[in-house]
């Protein structure tokens, strides 16, 4: 199991995206920082997101991080939960009705770790597959 301290610092992101419904395929390349605030970990994302025909475009993205006891809690960047992990426990779900977000987390090639999210809907079918390395 991770801790916060195993994360702080500077990570490259390889994202990609298959949206089976749109019949789309992405990918995002950039970096992703977790830096401490007052309560854990602020996680920061930068970079480059190709998706579908569209051109390129900047991208980023933030969450809060926290511990909770053993548990990891992920929080979106307004303090909303968003999901968690704990020992044992490398899996969550996010219900943003009507949709699903399933996550999984891979730790097993540790320092590079995946996270994948699979999501379902009505209008929603993709799987979002992102692989963590760490930079220097």
């Amino acid at each position: 199991m991770i801790s916060l301290p195993d994360l702080e610092g500077s990570w490259e992101l390889n994202r990609r995206i298959e949206d089976a419904y749109g019949g789309i395929q992405g990918r995002f390349q950039g970096r992703c920082v977790w830096r401490p605030d007052a309560h854990g970990l602020v996680q920061e994302e930068r970079g480059i997101l190709t998706y579908g025909a569209a051109p390129p475009m900047q991208a980023t993205r933030r969450y809060l991080w926290r511990q909770d006891g053993e548990d990891l809690v992920v929080l979106f960047e307004d303090r909303r939960p968003f999901h968690s992990l704990g020992p044992g426990r490398l899996q969550d779900r996010h219900l943003c009705d009507p949709d699903t977000y399933d996550v999984s987390y891979d730790l097993s090639a540790w320092p590079t770790w995946q996270q994948r999210w699979c999501v379902t809907g009505p209008r929603k079918d993709s799987m979002i597959t992102s692989i963590f390395t760490p930079n220097g």
